[in-house]
């Protein structure tokens, strides 16, 4: 046994939980994995987040704030931060993708999911988030040069292909910046939610992923909710949750147009880039299979006009044979 899996047991068992039968539940693109508990009538989730990759204080925070206006985050039961373990309430089975896997109403879940983000834009917003800056959005765009392009490409990426990479974006976040800051979660989609249908209203879902939660642009939850990496979405659905939003919260239907589709391209842009990251560094290959859905949502963020600029870069250095199923193509062969 480990040195770790030593001091987790002892943490179950300084928090009462060390006769439970422990069951792996899960495990994620980070760091982290989970187990369910079970101990005669109770029942918990432990959640095993090593530092320094993981901190769960974070976590611990949020969660807190979410619980406090009304919103169905986990409670913690026990934690131990420098070990970085959490046992927390267990919201059952019922996530989202289940549901829908199962037959459950689309419409019905999603409404759920929008309005708890239209609720969501009227809090108080918590102390000590960092802000969701352009400077972070950035960053996080910089991945598809740092690893999906030299992927595919078989090249390291030029400063003459990276300046204006970042010059494009430079010229286009400023517009994904509506009148509103809100308390983004940030991995708002339907395999982190759960459906609780035995309680009310925007309590009935259920949020499990939100420890990298910051303050920014109040559309970019909804882009991670409708342009699902790991699910195909209606366009008629996606169209009609689009407008439910919009309605709820009063902003104008252009402006919002206009920055769902610019967060949307660097969502999208960001997520080919972990999942080329995932594959090369951490030898997780099962997200490349999600790299193609991307793509596509990708081209149809870059269509919108204000894209122009970052459109023109695509263009010019990532031709048509290096989108989609490449990097699929480069794992075959490696």
């Amino acid at each position: 046994m480990s040195d770790r899996a030593e001091r987790i047991d002892e943490f179950l068992l300084r928090a009462g939980w060390s006769d439970a039968v422990r069951e792996p539940l899960a495990e994620d693109a980070s760091f982290r994995r989970y187990e369910r508990l079970r101990c005669e009538e109770r029942g918990a989730v432990l959640m095993d987040a090593p530092p320094p990759h993981e901190d769960v204080r974070a976590f611990i925070a949020v969660g807190r704030h979410l619980r406090l206006l009304g919103y169905s985050a986990p409670e913690v039961y026990a934690a131990d931060i420098e070990l970085g373990a959490l046992l927390l309430e267990d919201l059952g089975d019922d996530l989202f993708t289940r549901v829908l896997d199962a037959g459950g109403d689309a419409r019905e879940l999603y409404a759920h999911a929008v309005d708890l983000l239209i609720d969501l834009q009227r809090q108080e917003l918590p102390k000590d988030v960092a802000a969701y800056d352009i400077a972070t959005l950035l960053d996080e765009a910089s991945l598809f040069v740092d690893w999906y392009l030299p992927a595919v490409s078989g090249a390291a990426v030029t400063r003459s292909v990276r300046d204006p990479f970042f010059a494009a974006w430079r010229e286009i976040l400023p517009s994904a910046y509506e009148k509103s800051r809100v308390l983004v979660l940030r991995d708002f989609h339907v395999d982190n939610l759960m459906w609780l249908e035995r309680r009310d209203g925007t309590s009935r879902v259920g949020l499990l992923d939100f420890q990298d939660a910051l303050i920014g642009p109040c559309l970019y939850d909804l882009v991670s909710l409708l342009e699902d990496a790991r699910r195909d979405l209606p366009l008629s659905l996606a169209e009609e949750m689009f407008d439910r939003f919009v309605a709820g919260t009063g902003l104008d239907s252009a402006v919002a147009k206009t920055a769902y589709a610019i967060l949307g391209a660097q969502r999208n842009t960001k997520i080919i880039g972990i999942f080329a990251r995932l594959w090369q560094r951490d030898g997780k290959i099962d997200y490349l299979a999600y790299i193609p859905r991307v793509w596509d949502l990708l081209e149809g963020d870059l269509g919108h006009p204000a894209l122009n600029p970052l459109r023109i870069w695509f263009d010019r250095h990532v031709p048509s044979q290096l989108r989609g199923s490449s990097i699929t193509g480069s794992v075959a062969s490696s």
